[in-house]
């Protein structure tokens, strides 16, 4: 099925994301795959990847993205948008390229892209777009035919399908934390200086982004239960050299200056996350709150999103706002963000690559 309006047609959609390991053998290889280019010594990758053990070899992200996607298939067929969902991985299997061969083949022509990220930075969207640019021109080379052309959903980071299931995840950590007046603290993936600062096309997008839906989550929260009036935004899973400098502080840092300052409790709200995939419940559930814990700190974790019924039909929603179906929602004052990525936006550190869904 095609949904068409007066800004574009498209016959599909397709879930972008990053990919995991489905087993043991899995996890050096798709370590690999993240990092290549980068440097980083197969030792520290099978350190990273013990991580992955604890929990049997298989990254969380992968039910979770099979999941997402049956919910955005139903949800599309219940409202008569029988739009074809498919699903590629920048990192492991399913491929991004192999997804666009199995849409060459179904017929599809244009497709709109949901990236599972939420914010603008290199990694969070520029990356992206260069591996469809990558996976497009793996498949043209075939010479089976052309690929499908691709657009990109904008940033969502403050539609009301993001935000609502956090303020209500957050609200239900703030009971399960079991002391009064609980100090909100927001996380994210900590990023490379360089990066944040040239993220967006002014710069500086990633941490306006973050604290811009901060300000709405605590805001909404605090209308509802009693917690404290001033919000943290702290840093997780930083993964490069130690002599780069990233964005800080790190949660578990962080959660040493609450406890010295004698903070009654805290909720960890993961901003940064569209689902509990490895860097929640690694980073978040196992390393942060059990460093809470040795601390004597009470704390709790909120859920993110995943597929709550307000982020599926967000999906709808951003779809018919992009062929111009439906009018654009945005709860903070930096309002809608753009559906083409401006050029220079989010600029690789490495030197430029040939990346689709932008002006540039």
């Amino acid at each position: 099925m095609t949904v068409t309006g007066p800004s574009g047609s498209y016959d599909a959609l397709l879930l972008v994301s990053f990919g995991g390991p489905e087993g043991p053998d899995d996890v050096v290889p798709f370590l690999e795959n993240a990092t290549r280019g980068r440097g980083i010594p197969r030792e520290r990758l099978v350190e990273v990847g013990a991580h992955y053990t604890s929990f049997g070899g298989v990254s969380p992200i992968n039910e979770q993205n099979r999941a997402l996607l049956g919910a955005l298939r139903a949800d599309l067929g219940a409202v008569g948008l029988g739009l074809p969902v498919y699903w590629g991985n920048r990192n492991w299997d399913p491929y991004l390229a192999d997804a666009l061969r199995a849409m060459r083949a179904d017929g599809v022509a244009r497709a709109l892209c949901l990236m599972t990220s939420a914010y603008a930075s290199y990694s969070g969207c520029r990356q992206y777009r260069e591996n469809l640019a990558d996976a497009v021109a793996e498949v043209e080379a075939d010479g089976l035919g052309p690929a499908p052309m691709l657009d990109k959903l904008r940033h969502y980071f403050d539609h009301p399908g993001f935000v609502e299931p956090l303020v209500d995840a957050t609200v239900e950590a703030v009971g399960r934390v079991g002391v009064p007046r609980p100090r909100l603290v927001f996380t994210t993936h900590s990023i490379p200086l360089a990066s944040a600062a040239s993220s967006g096309p002014s710069g500086d997008a990633y941490l306006a982004q973050h604290r811009a839906v901060a300000a709405l989550v605590h805001a909404a929260v605090a209308g509802r239960v009693d917690v404290e009036g001033d919000w943290d935004l702290v840093y997780q899973s930083r993964s490069g050299a130690p002599h780069v400098p990233w964005l800080e502080p790190d949660v578990s840092d962080h959660l040493d200056d609450l406890a010295a300052r004698r903070t009654p409790g805290v909720v960890l709200v993961p901003i940064g996350f569209v689902s509990d995939h490895m860097e929640v419940v690694w980073d978040l559930d196992t390393v942060a709150l059990d460093h809470a814990g040795a601390l004597g700190l009470p704390a709790a974790r909120a859920a993110t999103p995943g597929t709550d019924p307000r982020f599926v039909a967000m999906v709808r929603e951003l779809v018919l706002e992009r062929v111009g179906l439906a009018p654009p929602r945005a709860l903070s004052p930096l309002g809608p963000s753009y559906d083409v990525c401006p050029a220079g936006c989010c600029a690789n550190p490495r030197g430029p690559r040939p990346a689709l869904c932008g002006s540039d």
